[in-house]
């Protein structure tokens, strides 16, 4: 299991739109997760900073990413969730969320 975390802006404007849509998630992008091997999915939020956490339980962590990221609904889900986001500076290039480093973890 890998444990991953992302931070990305959440525009003022599209505040209670991004929670909106976040108090039901479609079904199909849940799914597409879940087989993709994508677990303990969270997002916070604080003011204006959204906050991912997930685990990752799959052998090919590459090929279930693609495999989200293909997938027409979640490509659809993502229209309506990236305007509400703000990439951040330093944030990979074709990347929304950038990614965070762990420093520390207890079990």
């Amino acid at each position: 299991m890998r444990r991953f975390g992302a931070v990305v802006g959440l525009r003022p404007e599209h505040h209670e739109e991004y929670l909106r849509l976040h108090r039901r998630v479609w079904p199909a992008v849940e799914a597409r997760l879940t087989e993709s091997h994508f677990t303990n999915y969270t997002i916070f939020v604080r003011g204006d900073m959204l906050f991912a956490y997930y685990e990752y339980t799959g052998r090919d962590y590459r090929a279930d990413a693609a495999a989200v990221a293909n997938d027409p609904i979640t490509r659809e889900w993502w229209t309506l969730t990236d305007p509400c986001q703000q990439r951040l500076d330093g944030t990979p290039e074709g990347e929304q969320w950038a990614p965070l480093t762990e420093v520390w973890h207890l079990d």
